[in-house]
């Protein structure tokens, strides 16, 4: 059975919305997008080239799918542009038909708790889920993650979409690692406790 683990760049107050760019996701009057430049160093280039660089597949919502297409196959000159165009990546999508233009893409139809728990299933990669707030949540109401890669930074930006939603219910998560960076930043490990 595959492990899949979310990797999410956070505010210290939870917000997800637009880490890398002002017109990343400008939803609901977002205007601090791009918040999360500056903070990188080589502490986190570190940790997030090793949950890259280990293999797996990635699975994303359309929306991010759309975005990483629209700009990573440019970027010739970054290391993870390269790893990314090779890795499987999975779209999540109500929408059958839809075209995607990315190599190395797969569609999966439907409801994203169901088609997510069958790849499962049926895998035994990582698969390793960026950005992708929505389907995220819907992996986390369905109790399909099996680990959290957040990186924390010390920022409160008091609007924004945020990671988890106000409706959940309330689940206890288990501390792995812990790394400090030199900005500030606090990249932490997750899982789920699991209830007996």
């Amino acid at each position: 059975m595959a492990r899949l683990v979310v990797v999410e760049h956070l505010t210290l107050d939870g917000v997800m919305q637009a880490p890398a760019r002002p017109d990343e996701d400008t939803r609901g009057g977002f205007t601090e997008g791009g918040w999360a430049v500056g903070f990188q160093d080589p502490i986190m280039s570190a940790t997030m080239a090793k949950s890259m660089m280990g293999g797996g597949a990635l699975l994303l919502g359309r929306r991010t799918y759309d975005d990483f297409f629209k700009v990573w196959p440019t970027r010739k000159d970054n290391p993870f542009t390269d790893v990314l165009s090779r890795m499987t990546k999975y779209v999540a999508s109500r929408a059958a038909g839809e075209d995607l233009p990315w190599e190395n893409s797969i569609l999966l139809i439907g409801e994203a708790a169901q088609t997510v728990a069958g790849l499962k299933l049926r895998s035994e990669e990582t698969l390793t889920v960026l950005g992708s707030g929505m389907l995220v949540r819907s992996l986390v109401a369905a109790n399909l993650v099996d680990e959290f890669l957040l990186t924390i930074h010390p920022l409160l930006l008091g609007a924004g979409q945020r990671l988890f939603a106000d409706t959940g219910s309330p689940s206890k998560l288990k501390l792995i690692e812990a790394i400090p960076t030199s900005t500030g930043v606090l990249i932490g490990r997750y899982q789920p406790e699991t209830t007996a």
